[in-house]
């Protein structure tokens, strides 16, 4: 782990240079936030001016622009191109994979509070819920006390903020996956809050922290934004730590999902430094850079696991969780 200098940083000189020099931004990177009324990202506060054109993650049309990039137009979306519906159906085959531990009940959770969830007794509750403990116990001749499944109402959550890279090198088939996988989670971490983050040299929150997004809503939101541009980890991580400001550490974590090939803006590391973890996707499917993702799970005291397609990726968010 890097060491701490008075700021509270990493020290720079236990920092190996990275391997590719990225490009220095003139101007304070856009933060961006979907808009229904103006059809797309709509600039909250300061940022370059950006043009957008090509083609999006998973729509079917170009989307250009010759505004400045106070607005960013999203792609034209129909729920019946190929390219969606093998997108959907890949969050479909993550989701029957995936497996994501809930968090351990929190004993010092004041009874009486919270979600209310179906758990094996322990000794703390005395509310049985019948119907499970029905199906526990039917077959066991002799039934154990774990055998009983009862109704109690805890207060521990995750909260967690998916950063999924839509930077020109991530278009495509790459983008896709990511988008399945951003899709499969939400469905999967539904008690918890989440926070989706799409970034390339700037980045956009696509949902707040603890905000109800439909997990096919976030899906389809993330085929529309335009994937172009420079690759700003730091940034998107800097945001991403904001989402989390004021939750507690243990169960705080950001999920980067990238190719983590940074070519702009300062050093990712310091930033995930910062955050109380950070584990990394790296899409392994094209250009990459492993040894950054290492480095930034590394000082973020989590996880780099590569994956090549959606095939990995249920594996790799399993075993991610279960740390």
């Amino acid at each position: 782990m890097a060491r701490r200098g008075r700021t509270g940083t990493p020290r720079r000189q236990g920092l190996q240079p990275l391997r590719r020099r990225p490009k220095q931004l003139t101007d304070e990177p856009g933060l961006y936030e979907p808009s229904r009324g103006a059809g797309g990202l709509v600039l909250v506060s300061g940022g370059p001016r950006r043009r957008s054109g090509g083609r999006g993650g998973g729509g079917t049309t170009s989307a250009t622009t010759d505004e400045p990039a106070e607005v960013i137009p999203l792609a034209e979306l129909t729920d019946t191109t190929d390219a969606d519906a093998r997108t959907r159906r890949r969050a479909e085959l993550i989701a029957q994979r995936l497996s994501v531990p809930r968090p351990p009940r929190d004993r010092r959770a004041r009874r009486g509070t919270g979600d209310l969830v179906s758990v094996a007794w322990t000794g703390a509750s005395d509310e049985l819920d019948l119907e499970r403990t029905v199906e526990s116990i039917a077959g066991t001749p002799f039934p154990e006390g774990s055998d009983f499944v009862v109704r109690e109402r805890l207060r521990r959550r995750r909260s967690v903020v998916l950063v999924v890279d839509v930077s020109g090198s991530m278009r495509g088939e790459r983008v896709r996956t990511a988008a399945a996988t951003v899709g499969a989670l939400a469905g999967e971490l539904v008690r918890d809050r989440l926070a989706v983050v799409a970034f390339w040299s700037a980045a956009a929150v696509l949902s707040e922290l603890g905000e109800t997004v439909e997990p096919r809503t976030l899906l389809d939101l993330l085929l529309r934004v335009p994937t172009e541009g420079l690759t700003n980890v730091g940034f998107a991580l800097e945001v991403a730590g904001k989402q989390l400001s004021g939750m507690p550490p243990r169960d705080s974590r950001v999920l980067l999902l990238s190719d983590c090939v940074h070519n702009a803006g300062p050093d990712p590391r310091i930033a995930a430094h910062r955050l109380p973890r950070l584990d990394v996707l790296v899409d392994t499917s094209g250009e990459n850079d492993v040894e950054i993702g290492r480095d930034l799970a590394r000082a973020g005291r989590g996880q780099c696991r590569p994956v090549r397609d959606h095939r990995d990726v249920a594996s790799a968010l399993t075993a991610i969780f279960t740390d």
